[in-house]
């Protein structure tokens, strides 16, 4: 429809003013609920152009638009507002209601890629709440791109190597006494995160005691025994030490299996996994590279750094000086390893905010320093921090809130809240339906908010069934396909209808509807997930006030039931899509 619009103010800007224009879509607006009117066409950009007053202006594009799509118009100053015909909206709704894809664009053959990185975890400790919000945003914001058109590649970078890593062998290798999952009953991600906490625990009692023997709390931080045979540790994986090379294999084996799960139950896939370990050499060469043209140098202690002052910034270290690398290197090697493979038009890297300066950096030194082209596609979509409302998370405490317990507690809150309501969901498929009902609680309070903002994550206020929650919609949903059964199991055939003026509740549900395909294309263009999820909770409330005011069994008119059946079938179609691209499941029944 906006198409249409277009086309037609394209023409009259020429018959009228003889303007050649190319509409943006931003004069074309919803009409503020407080005006009479489908769409507004805000008509400042072409007075100067035509050389006359704003209102005039709006009253000639307005009787054009009248003469030739039979609307009706009124101005409110620079602001023409168009009302289109009944029959506009209820073409529109037969055209849409039985298209299972509505909302969403097919990309085309010759798109290019665009590679998005999210949850990029570490082998020493399982996935947390705030991995949580990583992984759900990189993957609702990948299927609003494939929804948008895109031609998506979903990847994750596993940080499988460093000190971090070496933390968790060394504790496991002096205080585990041979422990494995089989042994101990415990997932392998979480078995290896215990020894990340036991080696902080042993770590700091030995500055305690080095501290009480005199020496500063900072030499001891370095001079630690265990922190030194770490390093150590380190050093030897580098050199590919066979011993410590075995146990890290066998270690990362039982992390990356305990990974998995977590993905599976949360929804999470990925269509190519990288490994630090595999790309930390290649970005060594690249910082070789940059020593020989120039672009960095060697520090007098051996490490080898970038200065980017004259960018605003500071001098970054690129490797250390005993010739390990750090994150920055592995990064380096990382996205020169996916330009080769994908040659991607961007490339989107989900990272918390405490990020924001490493994604700075990551883009100068490719794009400026190394004079890499692809340094130009690198994108960072930064997030804010997730608190519950006790505080914040410390892995190295053990105080982590694991993303399986979380989702875990939020199956089981399902549970109780539907039993409190007096819900009886008997079947062989409860249990899926406590499933779908927890995840999607927790999905949707995270999503809906803006990411870039931080957020509290209630999950007792998420799991609530009014409001702007995850269950709200899914009840919404189920409630309108109990509807149409039903209608199906009363005989009512509601594919047919014929021509009838629109009830005013009629008609905004209608519109709300039509929003829709508008609102993915601006989620994905801002890679906001919470634009998809609030439109959504907007359109199950408008759903719900429809179908309080608006009979449909009892009404007498044939025809007109009907046309409300089929509006409130592509409302739950609506629903489940915008659900869909949230990664979130609604019931048939509930």
């Amino acid at each position: 429809m906006k198409n249409r619009i277009a086309e037609t103010l394209q023409q009259a800007l020429r018959d009228l003013y003889q303007i050649e224009w190319q509409v943006d879509p931003s004069i074309m607006q919803k009409t503020k609920k407080e005006f009479e009117g489908d769409f507004t066409l805000v008509v400042f950009p072409f007075v100067k152009a035509a050389r006359k007053a704003p209102d005039v202006v709006a009253t000639e594009l307005g009787n054009y638009f009248a003469e030739r799509t039979g609307c009706e118009f009124n101005v409110v100053k620079g602001f023409l507002n168009l009302s289109f015909p009944d029959k506009v909206w209820t073409d529109f709704l037969r055209l849409n209601r039985c298209r299972q894809d509505y909302g969403y664009t097919q990309p085309a053959a010759d798109e290019p890629v665009t590679l998005i990185e999210y949850s990029s975890p570490n082998t020493n400790k399982p996935l947390h709440l705030g991995h949580i919000r990583n992984n759900l945003l990189g993957d609702s914001v990948s299927r609003i791109l494939t929804a948008c058109g895109r031609k998506v590649v979903k990847v994750n970078l596993v940080n499988d190597r460093g000190i971090h890593i070496c933390k968790s062998m060394l504790a496991w290798k002096r205080f585990g006494n041979g422990e494995t999952p089989e042994t101990s009953g415990m997932k392998g991600d979480h078995l290896v995160g215990k020894y990340y906490v036991e080696f902080d625990k042993h770590y700091k009692a030995e500055i305690a005691e080095l501290v009480e023997k005199g020496m500063a709390k900072e030499e001891a931080e370095k001079k630690a025994p265990l922190m030194l045979e770490a390093q150590e540790m380190l050093r030897k994986w580098e050199a590919n030490d066979p011993e410590v090379r075995a146990l890290w294999e066998q270690m990362n084996g039982w992390v990356y299996d305990g990974f998995d799960a977590t993905y599976k139950r949360l929804g999470i896939s990925f269509d190519k996994i990288y490994y630090e370990s595999q790309t930390y050499l290649l970005g060594k060469s690249l910082v070789e590279e940059g020593l020989q043209k120039g672009a960095f140098y060697r520090h007098e202690d051996g490490s080898v750094r970038v200065d980017l002052r004259d960018k605003g910034l500071d001098e970054k270290v690129l490797l250390r000086k005993d010739g390990t690398s750090v994150y920055m290197t592995q990064d380096l090697g990382t996205a020169q390893l996916r330009y080769e493979e994908y040659h991607p038009q961007k490339m989107i890297y989900v990272v918390g905010n405490e990020q924001n300066y490493h994604f700075d950096v990551l883009k100068l030194v490719i794009g400026d320093k190394l004079g890499k082209e692809f340094g130009k596609s690198i994108y960072h979509l930064s997030y804010g921090m997730v608190e519950l409302p006790n505080g914040k998370m410390k892995s190295r405490e053990g105080t982590v809130v694991d993303a399986d317990d979380l989702m875990e507690e939020m199956v089981f809150q399902a549970q109780e809240k539907t039993s409190e309501l007096g819900k009886d969901f008997a079947g062989e498929n409860v249990q899926d339906l406590y499933e779908m009902i927890g995840l999607g609680a927790l999905k949707y309070f995270i999503l809906k908010v803006d990411p870039k903002k931080n957020m509290l994550f209630n999950p007792e206020e998420s799991i609530d069934f009014n409001g702007n929650t995850g269950p709200f919609l899914q009840y919404t949903h189920a409630r309108i396909r109990s509807l149409l059964r039903k209608a199906a199991d009363n005989g009512i055939d509601y594919s047919e209808t014929t021509e009838m003026a629109l009830g005013k509740a009629e008609k905004i549900l209608i519109k709300a509807i039509y929003e829709f395909q508008e609102v993915v294309q601006t989620a994905g263009s801002s890679m906001s997930p919470a634009l998809i999820a609030n439109y959504a909770f907007d359109l199950a409330k408008e759903f719900n006030r429809f179908y309080q005011e608006t009979p449909i069994f009892k009404e007498e008119d044939c025809g007109k039931r009907n046309l409300r059946l089929q509006i409130s079938e592509l409302t739950a179609l609506v629903i489940k899509n915008a659900m869909a691209l949230l990664g979130i499941r609604v019931p048939e029944k509930m």
